[in-house]
């Protein structure tokens, strides 16, 4: 396959049909998309990411119709200047300087479904960015994470929905950007980005989501609830996704990779993993016994070593 990595510009000139009708302007997307049988995915995935407002992007997101879209997995996209899109709210803070709230008050349980709603919001982001930036990988790669785009933007939806109702709007409380942060460390090589994101950052939320579902409907908020098994059942799929193309990458360099793992894991100073952990949703999800059970010693490791829980 003759494959052009010289890097272009994001495409401009096509109509901007993001909801299935043509041309309605993109007012604040330096790439215009279009979502007829002439579009090709990874520019549409790349002029997604760069929508700023956050109900559009998700509600364009779960639009699209994936067969519709050509595929051009050769082309080196270059993002424009102000990526990934995102809203002037919420306050992008350090995590130690979130408050912990209980979930047992109103006001806990809204900040709790605030914070989930960044995650998802930031996880749309992430999907989105593996379509657009990596090149050169098989068409399952894209069409894989196009699919997580999609389901991230539902449970953004969901939460964003649940949380009107209680009187909130994503961007009312503070949030982190550790997700990101760790995108941005990663973009110039897919091994590392699915080694560090779906497989470390993503999975803990297989770790954390029994717990708080459970504290949820312990206080009465079944809705919520609801939408937690929602998540944790698609999220147990796209850590299997991220497992899926980090072994396929490990093969294909000739690396092993559990070692693969641990070397990237250094390097790029991914934290250390703690907790209880959810061994069934992690079974589920593709990793392997020798995975499992390296959780396990570096939590014991992390404990002789004082570090906080």
């Amino acid at each position: 396959m003759n494959r052009d990595h010289s890097p272009v510009s994001t495409p401009a000139g096509a109509t901007a049909a993001i909801n299935g009708t043509t041309g309605a302007a993109t007012a604040d997307v330096t790439t215009d998309v279009t979502t007829d049988a002439s579009a090709e995915m990874r520019s549409v995935a790349l002029a997604l990411a760069a929508l700023a407002d956050p109900t559009r992007k998700a509600d364009a997101v779960r639009a699209l119709n994936p067969a519709a879209l050509t595929l051009d997995v050769a082309r080196v996209w270059e993002p424009p200047q102000d990526y990934p899109g995102r809203p002037l709210q919420p306050e992008l803070v350090s995590p130690r300087a979130l408050k912990r709230r209980s979930m047992h008050t109103p006001q806990g349980r809204v900040a709790l479904l605030h914070a989930l709603a960044h995650i998802e919001f930031n996880a749309i982001n992430l999907a989105l960015d593996a379509v657009w930036r990596f090149a050169g990988m098989p068409p399952a790669f894209y069409q894989d994470w196009l699919r997580v785009a999609q389901e991230e933007a539902l449970h953004f939806s969901l939460l964003t929905e649940h949380l009107a109702g209680l009187g909130c709007r994503y961007g009312d409380f503070p949030a982190h950007d550790g997700l990101w942060e760790m995108a941005q460390k990663t973009a110039a090589d897919v091994l590392a980005r699915m080694a560090l994101v779906p497989r470390t950052l993503e999975a803990r939320g297989l770790d954390a989501s029994p717990p708080m579902r459970d504290g949820l409907a312990q206080a009465g908020a079944l809705e919520a609830a609801a939408i937690l098994d929602v998540i944790l059942r698609d999220e147990i799929g796209h850590v299997r996704i991220g497992n899926h193309w980090f072994r396929f990458l490990c093969e294909s360099r000739g690396l092993d990779p559990h070692e693969a793992y641990r070397v990237l894991a250094e390097h790029y100073a991914a934290p250390r993993l703690r907790g209880p952990f959810n061994f069934d949703a992690r079974r589920a999800a593709g990793f392997d016994e020798f995975e499992l059970a390296a959780l396990t010693a570096s939590e014991a490791e992390a404990e002789a070593d004082g570090e906080p829980g």
